[in-house]
């Protein structure tokens, strides 16, 4: 009944997906609304059948109905709940069905939101860009990953379980699922931008009209690619967050380029510059979400963040050209209208900031891009195997980043069209002030090497800029009467949290790149050893038993405080011990517990544990400073008040708290 109900969703789902391109091309061809009102109707039941494919997959998951095949293969009775839920997303059936879940639902919320304005040509022409998305990966569904095949009779009487990395952390859970979100939410400007490009419509208004849908798919792609960081260094082991492994970087990719058009946006919107360059990054955003799911999903890479192999390769990168394809001869064909109405006037302005801060983050990704796929085109071209590693991504992002940096702390107060130099002395000599103090206390407190220094002193230096933004914007709110959280929120002031979140994950990237230490150690009970200015003493070893595993735990006490238990695990009977580090977190350092070898007592010998020690300073500003990026982020896209024309408004009903309304403007 499972498999017969997800079926039918899918069927659906495909003939949704169908009729409303059917009804979008006839209502634009012959100007019927009434076509264009019925295109949203079929928009709702493509996504009533993604959803009810999803509870038919998600029910089978839970009451382990093994007569599915993919069920069997990612699922067991001993699976505890949370990850029998979780199974849906365990391997590709499952991802590419919760993918077009969220699909259909951001497409729906889409034709909701816009349901007023059926007949606008521009709304109507990016619903059927949306519903060609829909069809692609619903037809995925229906053929080479279909999620309901039937398992070879007999039907097993267990399965075999999920993957054991996935079944040892709750962090995924929410880990896949934001990342889907992150991914599939840029669909919907994607088709905005191709949509002004099929009507020539590529003046600013779409860029009004789906700017908090960026903003939104934005922040779940960061907290997406976070907590993915985040279990990377829970479950693992190896003591690391970031390793620039293939599936790492395809997710990086899209987060880069959707930076890059969140802050060229404000160029064209507020001058009308940078049209072809925001289209670009638009459709390089997309599809870099499609060739992220060909390097997840295909098998071309081998990745411990990839759990399946497939034949969709070829069906993937095919869909991958033929969107970048189109859409670069969309923006040849509109090439006249692209042209842009003006010109930056100075370097030393807002738009000038952006479009440096834009090459760098164009430059950066240009880097992942490169080192990610170029091992597959030389096995491609001799069938050789070759690895870009570190060494390779360390050369050319670190610089990068220290000049992103840089810009992060002076494009916020620069003005439109031009800065002069007395204004910008004025606006960030403090702040210049601030960084010199932090660079010579770190000094003070033993720091030592030009890349720290300068990555502590520019992360100071931005830092102080973005507390000077927000407190000159909460001044402003209490001196017209409004609380104080109004100056927080809007596009700027929101950014400008998002900010200080990218300065706390640069901090902590630094310091615990720079200055972590690491040693491999050998505790008997009782026995105490000291490492990096932490004590450690294995108080027992112990046993345990789960439903879905067993395994043997090192009970250790850190610092005289708290106690810790690395441990080994043995799931559904695996021969195959998994090692689970314990970790011991404060603001000022992580300590990491990896367990090497647990010997439990016998008559022999006494119990005994061997363990990776790892110090990492900072690392939990890392996790800080990606939940405040995303808070930023969803407080930029919260409405605030803003200025009606380009000059400064100092009444209530005008004012904005985008921009402090104390300072003045060179125009």
């Amino acid at each position: 009944m499972n498999a017969v109900l997800g079926e039918i969703g899918i069927v659906l789902g495909i003939l949704g997906g169908l009729g409303g391109l059917v009804s979008c091309a006839v209502g634009l061809m012959g100007r019927r609304v009434v076509f264009l009102e019925w295109a949203r109707m079929y928009v709702y039941l493509a996504f009533g059948g993604a959803l009810l494919a999803v509870i038919a997959m998600e029910h089978a998951l839970v009451t382990h109905d093994f007569s599915i095949a993919f069920v069997a293969a990612n699922n067991s009775r001993q699976t505890p709940l949370i990850y029998s839920i979780t199974g849906l997303w365990s391997a590709l059936q499952g991802s590419i069905l919760l993918w077009t879940f969220i699909l259909c639902g951001f497409v729906s919320f889409s034709a909701f939101y816009f349901r007023r304005r059926a007949d606008d040509r521009l709304v109507a022409c990016a619903l059927a860009v949306s519903l060609v998305v829909v069809v692609f990966f619903f037809a995925l569904m229906l053929g080479p990953s279909n999620p309901f095949v039937h398992t070879a009779a007999p039907v097993p009487l267990d399965g075999a379980g999920p993957n054991v990395l996935l079944q040892d952390n709750p962090l995924i859970a929410i880990h896949p699922p934001l990342l889907y979100m992150g991914f599939v939410g840029f669909t919907i400007p994607f088709s905005f931008a191709v949509a002004a490009l099929i009507t020539g419509r590529v003046n600013e208004h779409w860029l009004v009209e789906t700017r908090r849908f960026t903003v939104v798919s934005w922040a779940c792609l960061t907290l997406g690619i976070m907590l993915g960081a985040w279990w990377s260094y829970q479950v693992l082991g190896w003591g690391g967050f970031w390793g620039w492994d293939p599936v790492e970087n395809a997710a990086l990719l899209p987060w880069l380029t959707g930076t890059a058009y969140l802050h060229s946006v404000m160029v064209q919107e507020r001058r009308g510059l940078l049209r072809v360059w925001n289209l670009s990054l638009l459709i390089a955003t997309f599809s870099l979400t499609i060739l992220a799911t060909f390097l997840t999903r295909s098998g071309v890479t081998v990745s411990v963040h990839s759990f399946s192999n497939s034949g969709l390769g070829p069906t993937l990168i095919a869909f991958f050209g033929f969107v970048v394809l189109a859409c670069v001869g969309l923006i040849v064909w509109r090439g006249d209208a692209l042209r842009s109405v003006g010109t930056i006037e100075a370097a030393v302005s807002r738009e000038g900031a952006f479009f440096v801060n834009n090459l760098l983050l164009g430059a950066f990704a240009f880097v992942v891009l490169l080192g990610t796929v170029f091992p597959l085109f030389i096995q491609a071209i001799n069938g050789q195997a070759i690895t870009i590693g570190r060494p390779f991504f360390d050369t050319f992002t670190v610089p990068l980043g220290i000049a992103l940096l840089f810009f992060m702390a002076i494009g916020p107060v620069l003005s439109w069209r031009r800065t002069d130099n007395e204004v910008l002395r004025s606006r960030l000599g403090l702040c210049a002030w601030g960084a010199v103090v932090v660079v010579l206390s770190c000094v003070l407190g033993g720091v030592r090497g030009f890349l720290p220094l300068l990555a502590f002193g520019l992360g100071g230096f931005a830092g102080f800029v973005a507390f000077r933004q927000l407190y000159l914007a909460i001044v402003a709110a209490r001196r017209h009467g409004l609380p104080f959280w109004r100056g927080i929120v809007g596009r700027s002031n929101g950014g400008m949290i998002a900010h200080l979140g990218i300065i706390a994950i640069a901090v902590g990237l630094t310091a615990a790149s720079s200055f972590g230490q690491q040693t491999l150690r050998e505790l008997r009970v009782g026995q105490m050893t000291s490492f990096d200015g932490h004590s450690f003493s294995l108080v027992s070893v112990m046993t345990f038993k789960e439903p879905n595993k067993s395994g043997y735990e090192a009970v250790v006490r850190v610092d005289d405080g708290g106690l810790f238990r690395p441990a080994f695990s043995y799931f559904n009977g695996d021969t195959e011990d998994v090692g689970t580090p314990a970790i011991d977190s404060s603001l000022l350092d992580d300590v990491y517990l990896s367990p090497y070898s647990i010997t439990p007592a016998s008559r022999s010998h006494g119990a005994s544990a061997q363990m990776t020690i790892i110090v990492q300073p900072l690392i939990v500003w890392l996790w800080i400073g990606g939940f405040l990026t995303a808070i930023g982020a969803i407080l930029a896209a919260a409405p605030g008040q803003r200025r009606t024309d380009d000059a400064p408004l100092s009444g209530p009903a005008g004012v904005s708290f985008e921009e402090p309304v104390s300072e003045g403007t060179t125009r």
